[in-house]
């Protein structure tokens, strides 16, 4: 403030804050006269002596002054006839054997200046910020600027941090393009057909495909090199797997088929055994799944108009006639199941009340959405319209992105990086599309695959890494460009395999 010659706050209250800290009460109190037209509420002003001869009783306790403070408990706080309880309360300390012991009683930190500090910060809060600066504002303002910056980077994707630690103020803060996952680390061929689908489990060590060849793959992910090896091949998917769904413990895995499979598998995630093989019906179409937070429940259904919810054994609990499901996701209140249906729309099924609502209408056909980690926001796949994002909460259209081919095929697109700041889709244009959530044109259009790229699934908890699967019968796993020349070698040689 003498530097700059910018007064910040009132005299007053300088004064004011420089006489609590150094536990000058008599001065705090005429201070306090002083600021008493500025003082915003009523009784804000009583509120504020009491707070400043508390802490003044206190202290005289600590020093062992005893009659001074009950000279204030008695004459000064007392005939403030304010907050009685409270008097009664102090005065009871009087008792107090040690120091020691009062701090406890009163879960005080002391006479000195953690107490004092947070003293004025009560206080502050009776006076505008104009005329007493709020406590930290200036740590608030670091960081404000902070997230700003990180708001408007588009490749940021590292968790937000609370603290300076990692961050230098001398220069504003950028990411650059290398360190975003824009690059072919991997490239998984044991598919011999169209890969259809692709998810990483919960916890991020597995990822999961299926594919037209009748297989679903689950691989393992190395948590230090982020490479991706084979752990087990489930077989058997007559007419391919179309659709994938963890449970959110991940023990089980379960595989659906496309429109002409009546037959769901449920699998046994760590040991590759199959738990249950549901088919209702010759007629049903079960080509999509969602699980219940509880992982013992899960809800099924297809365009046939079937629409289940089903325990581990498969016995269906309940159902839903008439519904023609497209996609289902399941929210976390364990009772709410949204479900996009072949009236443009996505629905809310509440299976506890058998109640139901529009959430929302669409003007084409939704092919696939998924849910942010929140559950607030919903990606949608909109028939020859593209990626939409939608508020659940607010049920109102946010953006519709840019540069995306989408026909009459199901892609799926999904959230991903540190905060689900991105979306990444699939594209008829055998292209992979990248956006921030806040921008509508892309940040990345990345090129490799030779056919229509069906589903992007991004790690859950590696947010520098997400995968693609596509008809070209490859999955890709995509991550930062290489630091050093070795990786760059190894990234290099396993898109030649």
């Amino acid at each position: 403030m003498q530097e700059s010659g910018c007064c910040l706050e009132h005299p007053a209250a300088t004064k004011f804050r420089i006489h609590v800290m150094a536990g000058q009460w008599d001065q705090a109190e005429v201070d306090l006269n002083e600021l008493k037209p500025l003082v915003q509420s009523t009784n804000g002003l009583l509120h504020m002596r009491f707070l400043l001869l508390e802490q003044k009783y206190l202290e005289l306790l600590e020093d062992g002054k005893l009659l001074e403070a009950l000279t204030v408990l008695r004459q000064e706080l007392t005939p403030l006839k304010y907050n009685v309880e409270r008097i009664h309360t102090l005065s009871g300390y009087l008792m107090c054997s040690s120091f020691e012991d009062l701090r406890i009683k009163a879960a005080w930190e002391g006479k000195g200046v953690l107490s004092r500090s947070k003293l004025l910060d009560k206080l502050q809060t009776f006076l505008p910020p104009s005329v007493m600066l709020p406590p930290r504002r200036l740590q608030t303002l670091l960081q404000q600027a902070i997230e700003l910056q990180k708001e408007r980077c588009l490749y940021h994707n590292t968790r937000l941090e609370p603290n300076f630690a990692s961050i230098s103020l001398l220069a504003d803060h950028v990411c650059t393009r290398k360190q975003f996952p824009c690059c072919t680390r991997q490239i998984l061929t044991d598919h011999c057909n169209e890969v259809w689908f692709c998810r990483f489990s919960n916890d991020g060590t597995k990822l999961a495909t299926g594919s037209k060849d009748s297989t679903v793959i689950i691989w393992q992910v190395d948590q230090e090199s982020h490479k991706l090896r084979v752990l087990r091949a489930l077989e058997g998917h007559t007419y391919g797997a179309s659709y994938l769904a963890w449970s959110p413990d991940d023990t089980f895995l379960i595989a659906c088929g496309p429109d002409d499979c009546s037959d769901l598998w449920l699998w046994n995630a760590q040991t590759g055994e199959l738990r249950v093989k549901m088919s209702q019906s010759h007629e049903d179409s079960l080509t999509c799944a969602a699980w219940n937070p509880d992982s013992k429940r899960f809800v099924t259904g297809g365009q046939r108009g079937q629409f289940y919810q089903c325990d581990l054994d498969g016995n269906v609990l309940d159902s839903w006639e008439g519904v023609r499901v497209q996609c289902l996701w399941c929210l976390s209140d364990g009772k709410t199941v949204l479900a996009s249906d072949t009236h443009q729309r996505i629905r809310s099924y509440n299976f506890e009340d058998l109640t139901d609502r529009n959430i929302v209408q669409e003007d084409h056909p939704v092919m696939s959405f998924s849910v942010s980690r929140n559950g607030r926001l919903a990606l949608l796949n909109v028939a020859t319209q593209g990626v939409h994002l939608w508020d659940l909460q607010d049920r109102v259209l946010i953006r519709r992105y840019q540069g995306v081919t989408q026909g009459f095929y199901t892609i799926h697109s999904c959230f991903g990086g540190s905060n689900d700041d991105f979306l990444a889709s699939g594209s008829e244009d055998h292209n992979v599309y990248v956006w921030h959530r806040k921008s509508e044109l892309p940040i990345a259009v990345l090129s490799g695959h030779a056919r229509t790229v069906n589903c992007i699934t991004w790690n859950p908890q590696l947010p520098s890494m997400f995968a693609s699967g596509s008809d070209d019968g490859t999955v890709r796993i995509w991550g930062p460009v290489p630091s050093s020349e070795e990786d760059a070698e190894d990234a290099v040689s396993t898109m030649e395999n």
